[in-house]
C-alpha cells in the first residue's frame, strides 16, 4: 500500500487557504480605475451658406447729371462659423480678414454682428465696421474654446457694402473708378489664428 505524504497534502491545503484569503482582502467597498481622455486642438473657420457664398454687388448709374453712382444695398446673407479648442489655457484666438486684390475706386466694407445661434463656449467679440484691404485686419477677437453652430443663422452675420471711393475715410478714390465690360472680382479671406 502506498503511503500518502501528509505534510505535502497539508501544505497544499494551506497555500489554497492563504491564496483565497489574500484575494478576499484585495476587495473593499471602494474600487478605482483610470480613464484617459484626449481633446484635440481645433481651429476651423467657414463662411456659410456654402452653396451661395459668392456675392455680386455693384453700382447703379445716376439719372441726373452731377450725381455719383449709387452703390448696391448692403448684403447680409453670409455667416461666419468657427470651431476652436485652444492648446494653452490663457491664449485666445482672432479671426482676421483681407482682400486678395483691391478694386480701384471701390471700398468694400464688412461688419460682423455679435454671435447668435446654436453655439457655445467663449465666443469672440466683433470689431467695428472694417474697410477691407490687402492687409489682415482683426474682425473677431477673444475667441476661446468655442463653437458657433454650423450654417446660416449661426455664428456672426456678415454685412457687406460697396462704396465708391471719396478719398476720405477709405482707401479708394472716386477718380480711380473705371467702367469695365466684365465685373472685377475681389477674393475675401478669413483666417483664424492664435494671438
Amino acid at each position: 500500500m502506498k503511503r500518502l505524504n501528509l505534510p505535502v497534502l497539508a501544505l497544499s491545503f494551506a497555500l489554497v487557504a492563504i491564496s483565497a484569503n489574500m484575494k478576499a482582502q484585495a476587495d473593499s467597498n471602494i474600487s478605482t480605475h483610470d480613464i484617459t481622455v484626449s481633446v484635440p486642438e481645433v481651429a476651423l473657420v467657414d463662411i456659410e451658406p456654402t452653396a451661395s457664398k459668392n456675392l455680386t454687388m455693384g453700382f447703379t448709374a445716376p439719372t441726373e447729371a452731377g450725381l455719383p453712382v449709387v452703390p448696391a444695398n448692403t448684403n447680409n446673407t453670409l455667416w461666419l462659423n468657427y470651431s476652436s479648442i485652444k492648446s494653452v489655457a490663457d491664449v485666445t484666438r482672432t479671426i482676421s480678414v483681407k482682400l486678395g486684390a483691391v478694386i480701384p475706386g471701390v471700398d468694400i466694407k464688412v461688419t460682423a454682428a455679435a454671435a447668435t445661434g446654436a453655439g457655445g463656449g467663449t465666443l469672440g467679440t466683433p470689431a467695428s465696421q472694417l474697410t477691407l484691404s490687402a492687409t489682415n485686419q482683426t474682425i473677431i477677437s477673444g475667441i476661446g474654446s468655442a463653437y458657433t453652430g454650423d450654417g446660416a443663422s449661426n455664428g456672426h452675420n456678415l454685412s457687406y457694402s460697396v462704396v465708391a471711393g471719396t478719398g476720405t475715410g477709405g482707401s479708394a478714390n472716386y477718380g480711380d473708378l473705371s467702367a469695365t465690360a466684365t465685373p472685377a472680382t475681389a477674393t475675401v479671406t478669413y483666417t483664424i489664428s492664435d494671438n
